[in-house]
């Protein structure tokens, strides 16, 4: 699924397209988009299940949609109304899957150079030494896939897709598994190769770390459907809706109750629980009664041995450790203090304030970090 063409097109990828899955025994589930890619990158971020691959698979000619258009510029990849649907092969895209497929037979240089057999075999050679320079697999260009490391196995399947200068890059997951300096090693070889050549290069993770290290702008997608789309700690920081609370990893999702508006502060309080446990949020748009969902990073809770006071944080609450777990260079505690809270601090935190199971403790939690979501 990769093309010879010999100047890119700096053009948007636009998608409007409407997908319906019917199984026996499920949910049905519909892809249903309209969102343009400017070149560079877009991170596609949501829950399992929630459409990522399946847009993929739209853009790349592997599914055919029920409904719509897909357009690169003026060049339509796909158009429901005119019965047009080009084939994988002429869309003109790279696309990289988890599995990355190298070909275990061949060397590195082979492997890169695959897609080229129409290419004079000397521009094959110069295309592909140069992608491996670009991707600092030059020195391995001899070697096979199973005489490699699974960071340079990522660059050779890398170094393959580009070596063909498509006008789009479908990255699905290309670097699970890898720890996050390999990661983000790799990223800025990519950014850099793509600064140069910008082109559309759709990248979908479920690693909120990969998203901070490419940083240009996200979509957030949920149940088929766009929720929103901007830079990653604007949306993900924010989020709107249950299933991408969770994605995003904010460790605390509690059930609530609207409880009263106070428009002339901005803020609303909330029961949990419906418990005596109150919190306040700023104000959203569900009216008192209302039974909503509040998200609460685990690291913006702040834990006190004795009662605070003169404090900005507007919600302090009094409750017990439950449990203590090191993690790495983290310290999880679960909470009871009204609902169970999920409360991130470092060893030395724990230390200091002699932290363990039964003691008592105040939670201290700003406004601005309660996110209202459904």
């Amino acid at each position: 699924m990769v093309a010879l063409a010999g100047e890119i097109n700096f053009a948007m990828l636009n998608v409007q397209i409407r997908k319906q899955f019917r199984s026996n025994g499920t949910q049905p589930f519909a892809l249903d988009v309209a969102i343009s890619f400017a070149p560079g990158f877009t991170v596609l971020f949501g829950p399992s299940g929630s459409g990522k691959s399946t847009l993929l698979d739209c853009i790349a000619g592997l599914q055919r949609p029920d409904s719509g258009e897909i357009r690169l510029g003026e060049i339509k990849f796909f158009d429901a109304a005119g019965n047009l649907s080009l084939p994988p092969q002429r869309r003109e895209l790279a696309y990289v899957f988890q599995s990355l497929a190298l070909f275990p037979h061949l060397s590195v240089e082979q492997n890169i150079r695959y897609g080229l057999d129409k290419l004079p075999a000397s521009e094959q050679s110069e295309r592909a030494q140069n992608i491996a320079k670009t991707f600092r697999i030059g020195n391995l260009i001899s070697r096979r896939p199973a005489e490699l490391s699974g960071g340079e196995k990522q660059r050779v399947a890398l170094a393959r897709a580009l070596v063909t200068r498509p006008r789009v890059l479908l990255l699905d997951e290309p670097l699970t598994g890898l720890d996050s300096a390999l990661r983000r090693s790799i990223l800025e070889d990519l950014h850099a190769w793509n600064e140069a050549n910008r082109i559309p290069i759709l990248y979908v993770t479920h690693n909120r770390e990969e998203v901070d290290a490419i940083g240009e702008r996200v979509v957030t997608l949920a149940n088929g459907r766009v929720q929103e789309s901007g830079a990653p700690r604007v949306v993900l920081d924010a989020p709107r809706s249950v299933e991408l609370a969770h994605a995003a990893g904010f460790e605390n999702v509690l059930p609530a109750v609207v409880v009263e508006h106070r428009s002339a502060d901005g803020v609303m309080r909330v029961s949990l629980d419906r418990a005596a446990c109150e919190l306040e949020i700023p104000l959203g748009d569900a009216e008192p009664g209302s039974e909503v969902r509040i998200a609460i990073r685990a690291g913006d809770i702040l834990v006190a041995t004795e009662a605070p006071h003169f404090l900005s944080a507007r919600n302090v609450l009094p409750g017990t450790i439950e449990s203590v777990e090191t993690r790495g260079t983290m310290v999880a505690l679960r909470v009871k203090a009204g609902s169970i809270f999920h409360v991130h601090v470092t060893p030395g935190a724990v230390r200091t304030l002699d932290l363990s199971p039964g003691l008592l403790v105040w939670l201290a939690i700003k406004t601005h970090s309660c996110h209202l979501v459904r």
